[in-house]
């Protein structure tokens, strides 16, 4: 894809979504059921879509809403549900929805005191300590919001009682309910109006806000960033977290700097992404451009997307880590200066640094390799048998000093607090830390590619079979293994791995775009990441035509 000539540069008019008209397209638009592109759709972080296009709207909502009381009926799931939205303008719309259907159906909804936005990982870790202790009357979550995605799009995603993301066996159910819903034309779904809702006696205000924000110290070293008198700034992006920053600094001592903390639904502060977009996407040079200009004033600065479940990490002389360096960097740390249990495992995406599996293995601890999307790592999370899990894109969480369940979801706070005690403890500018680490186990070089893709390409990933693949080489090297399973439980990846002793390149179609993007890294050079690029994409091409 093609860089933006406006890359990195303010938003004009003229790139700001009409945010009344989007509001209205999400209650007016009607929904054709027979249109797949317009039904109820999983993928691996909840139903997204736009009102634009019909596929993200009050009856999407309706009828998901009410799909996942049913659902709750069948598990048996009788406790609170806790329910949160970012600042996307179609966020605060399902919102109001969901919480009509939700008290419609008799159920007890918890919301942050204030009528607040409320953070992915501050759901997961309400729902944890409303748990915690209990065998009956479990809590569950809804987190309304597309997380980085652009301002006119919006996101539905449902965490269980174990606190992280459902799994498919839930959502393929949620889906198939609500699919059944819309094309009955809603019949069913039982809703009251917002007013009556707000003022029924089932809704109950809590300050999950002050209850995260008390208790980060038994997740991070506070009074370590707090003695080191860092200077930290933080792009708040506009997001659900963007009140917690200032509160942080308020609470702990710590001198930090807060950008772009306002609520506004076009998100016209935000510079424009490769492709020319507004995408709050902490992971990105483009989005971050504004921050990156003033890393030089603070020893480490950081950004979270709208639902604060991604980070940014900003070293004042490297510049924008790349999130697989700095998954590196906090599993080598985390690995020196927590008492985890030995027994605990590290957890990773497939398609993630394999420079992470040699500083797990330097470590002496296991390597849980899994397929993307954090909803594989939630089950571990809870019962401690993995202390970090992480994934390429800029997401992770941990466990907490006690080697305890903090967040089963992805914790963009956290994990920036985290680079601040990095710097803290060790003296260490992050860039220096990693350059350190490839010093020891070798300098990865690193690239995803995003391919166009028709729908039927992408259905033909699920049709690769590793056995069938004849495929000794790879680059110059001998392939060791090919894998359409992930090591660390056996389960499907949806696309293929092939490895060498130098190298690696997986392949997957997106679950959400016309796209299969190809992973592929290097222990050799620049050079030789290109030729197993190339290969790659050949390989990848020859395979999908031939089914």
């Amino acid at each position: 894809m093609a860089l933006h000539e406006r890359a990195g540069q303010p938003a004009l008019p003229e790139d700001l979504t009409n945010i009344a008209k989007l509001v209205s397209a999400y209650f007016v638009n009607e929904v054709d059921p027979r249109q797949r592109a317009q039904q109820v759709q999983f993928g691996t972080s909840g139903h997204r879509g736009c009102a634009f296009d019909s596929s993200f709207n009050e009856a999407h909502i309706l009828a998901i809403s009410q799909a996942l009381v049913a659902y709750r009926e069948e598990q048996g799931i009788t406790g609170p549900l806790m329910l949160g939205r970012d600042t996307h303008a179609l966020s605060e719309a399902a919102y109001m929805t969901a919480l009509e259907v939700f008290i419609g159906n008799g159920i007890e909804v918890h919301v942050q005191a204030g009528d607040e936005y409320t953070p992915t990982p501050v759901i997961s870790h309400a729902i944890l300590r409303y748990n915690k202790g209990r065998t009956s009357g479990l809590a569950d979550g809804v987190v309304i919001t597309p997380s980085h995605n652009p301002p006119s799009d919006g996101g539905f995603k449902y965490n269980p009682p174990h606190g992280g993301p459902a799994d498919s066996d839930a959502t393929k159910v949620i889906e198939k309910y609500a699919n059944a819903l819309l094309s009955s034309e809603l019949m069913g779904v039982n809703a009251v109006g917002y007013a009556e809702a707000r003022a029924s006696k089932l809704l109950k205000e809590v300050d999950w806000r002050a209850n995260y924000i008390n208790e980060l110290e038994q997740v991070i070293d506070m009074a370590a960033i707090r003695k080191a008198n860092l200077r930290i700034g933080v792009d708040a992006m506009g997001g659900a977290g963007a009140s917690y920053w200032r509160l942080i600094a308020e609470q702990y001592g710590l001198d930090i700097d807060v950008y772009h903390d306002e609520v506004d639904a076009s998100f016209r502060f935000m510079p424009l992404d490769k492709d020319g977009k507004i995408r709050m996407d902490c992971s990105s040079p483009y989005a971050m451009a504004s921050l990156l200009h003033m890393r030089g004033e603070y020893d480490v600065a950081v950004g979270n997307d709208p639902d604060y479940d991604r980070h940014g990490i900003v070293s004042p002389t490297h510049g924008l880590l790349n999130p697989n360096h700095y998954l590196a960097i906090a599993i080598d740390y985390l690995c020196k200066h927590r008492n985890w249990p030995a027994t605990a495992a590290i957890g990773k995406t497939l398609v993630s640094s394999a420079l992470i599996d040699r500083v797990v293995a330097a470590h002496e601890r296991e390597l849980k390799e899994m397929p993307v999307g954090f909803k594989w790592f939630a089950q571990a999370l809870h019962d401690g048998s993995i202390a970090f899990a992480g994934e390429e894109s800029a997401g992770a969480t941990f466990l907490d000093k006690e080697g305890k369940a903090w967040s089963t979801d992805k914790d963009g706070i956290i994990l920036a607090l985290l680079a601040a005690e990095i710097v803290a403890v060790t003296g260490q500018d992050l860039g220096d830390y990693y350059e350190h680490l490839c010093n020891q186990h070798g300098t990865s070089f690193y690239r995803r590619v995003d391919a166009p893709s028709s729908p039927e390409q992408n259905k033909a990933f699920g049709a690769i079979r590793a056995y069938k693949l004849k495929l000794t080489e790879l680059a110059g090297d001998a392939v060791t293994d090919i894998m359409t399973k992930a090591p660390g439980n056996d389960a499907l990846i949806g696309g293929v791995k092939v490895t060498t002793a130098n190298g690696w390149f997986a392949a997957r179609p997106s679950g959400t775009e016309p796209i299969y993007k190809i992973y592929c890294e290097s222990f050799v050079s620049e050079a030789h990441l290109d030729v197993l690029a190339d290969e790659a994409q050949a390989l990848v091409t020859s395979w999908l035509q031939a089914k």
